[in-house]
């Protein structure tokens, strides 16, 4: 069991946020009591609700008496009333970062893979590897993965695979014996004071590592590479431009820009690799798997039959439908640095014109990352630009879609802003051409344009 006796109920407030769903179902499986809350309905709410969860929407103050132990997110504040009601009650209150390290520290292996872009990716990437590898893992995801069912796979082995977000440093909670740092970058500056110390958080989060785990580094990343002298465990270094124990060499890429690639682990060939999911950074991303699975004995063989496997996470370059020879794809990118490779990728893929339709995610990243967004762009032939997704942020009106595109068009002169879903799935249907990409970019409420521009094009 993973907690104290005393406790036989916990209550998650937000209970259908990709980690807290996965965490919930893991103490479905421990047979625990759950219940939670949320303020809409979705898939996710609805499965745990089959597994026997209690969930009330939306939020409710009487929803949380019963529990023994109430768990809550980073977007739920002190007004909520589930936490103001837990707090009468006296029933303990705990953040999903340190239930979750709770949980991480009663394995043996706990595998946290971090870094500002990839996790998802590159943790999925992981998953499948140990589940081929009969290692049957205990696997938390911050997203969707056919391979493993959903967004959780519940193990009954030593192993914990994670995500570690670095947002409000909540991956300092958590239990590593393998960590990956996939790279840093400028990111959360509504939390971060800049990159220093988004760098220096990164650092204790490497030192967390017992001396006989393994710390994971992108050589290719040099925020990236500064964490190296200061930690007191197994190093490995991956990448594809700089000296690294793990090098791809002779890249190449096929029509679907999908790209082939010869690994060699210092200076051993270990032969042709060969991903499913296109762009370099999925190489970094499969190079980082890479140290994992050969740091736990796990063969290359199965390693490379498991990244061919691997055919991306939900919202991660994710195919919606192609329609009168146009396709229309949906990716999670909301930081500068993602948008760049995910276009770049598409790139590669075939198409005639390359439409990108982004929804800068919050307020502050907005703001402080302005001109790195604007230049973000210039792999697109059309840009479109809507509103801001708040996400946990209110609008202060400092800042708004229409300055973004303002920035960006003194660069590439190719983009609009628009503010409706339906307007722009219109005028998207209207204008495309046979042949053409269209990519809804961001992580909000973005991944619910692509369905609607196919019913726009079905009408055409």
């Amino acid at each position: 069991m993973f907690l104290s006796d005393n406790i036989k109920t916990v209550h998650f407030i937000g209970i259908g946020g990709i980690s807290m769903s996965g965490l919930a179902e893991i103490l479905l499986d421990a047979g625990y009591n759950v219940s939670g809350s949320d303020i809409q309905d979705s898939s996710i709410i609805r499965k745990l609700k089959r597994d026997g969860a209690l969930i009330t929407m939306p939020h409710n103050a009487e929803s949380v008496i019963g529990a023994d132990l109430a768990v809550y997110t980073s977007a739920v504040k002190d007004d909520n009333p589930e936490i103001i009601k837990a707090k009468e009650l006296n029933i303990p209150l705990m953040d999903r970062a340190t239930f979750l390290g709770k949980i991480m520290k009663e394995y043996s292996y706990g595998i946290a893979v971090a870094g500002c872009h990839g996790k998802t990716t590159s943790t999925s990437m992981v998953s499948i590897i140990f589940k081929n590898a009969g290692l049957d893992p205990t696997v938390l995801l911050g997203g969707e993965l056919d391979a493993i069912g959903g967004n959780v796979r519940i193990g009954k082995s030593s192993y914990f695979i994670t995500e570690a977000c670095e947002y409000m440093e909540n991956f300092l909670k958590f239990y590593p014996y393998f960590g990956v740092i996939l790279n840093i970058d400028e990111d959360h500056l509504d939390y971060f004071k800049g990159l220093q110390h988004i760098k220096e958080t990164f650092i204790k989060f490497a030192q967390l590592i017992p001396k006989e785990g393994c710390l994971s580094l992108c050589a290719d990343n040099s925020h990236a590479m500064e964490v190296l002298n200061h930690v007191n465990c197994n190093v490995v270094t991956f990448g594809i431009e700089s000296e690294a124990d793990y090098m791809a060499k002779d890249i190449e890429f096929d029509k679907f820009g999908h790209p082939s690639f010869r690994v060699i682990r210092r200076g051993e060939d270990l032969g042709i690799f060969k991903l499913r999911t296109p762009g370099f950074h999925n190489i970094l991303n499969s190079l980082s798997a890479l140290t994992v699975s050969d740091f736990f004995g796990i063969s290359t063989k199965i390693t490379k039959d498991s990244l061919l496997e691997f055919v991306g996470t939900h919202r991660r370059f994710d195919i919606k439908g192609t329609l009168n020879d146009i396709t229309v794809i949906d990716d999670y990118a909301h930081h500068p640095t993602e948008i760049r490779v995910t276009l770049n990728a598409a790139r590669k893929f075939p198409h005639n014109k390359l439409w990108c339709i982004f929804q800068p995610h919050t307020y502050t990243r907005t703001k402080h990352l302005m001109k790195e967004f604007a230049g973000s762009f210039h792999d697109a032939d059309h840009v479109i630009i809507t509103d801001i997704y708040a996400a946990r942020e209110k609008d202060t009106g400092e800042i708004h879609s229409k300055d973004l595109a303002d920035e960006a068009n003194n660069i590439s002169g190719n983009v609009i802003y628009m503010k409706e879903f339906a307007d722009i799935a219109e005028y998207v249907a209207k204008n495309a051409e046979p042949g053409d990409m269209i990519m809804t970019v961001g992580a909000g409420s973005i991944t619910n344009l692509g369905p609607m521009i196919i019913e726009k094009l079905h009408q055409t």
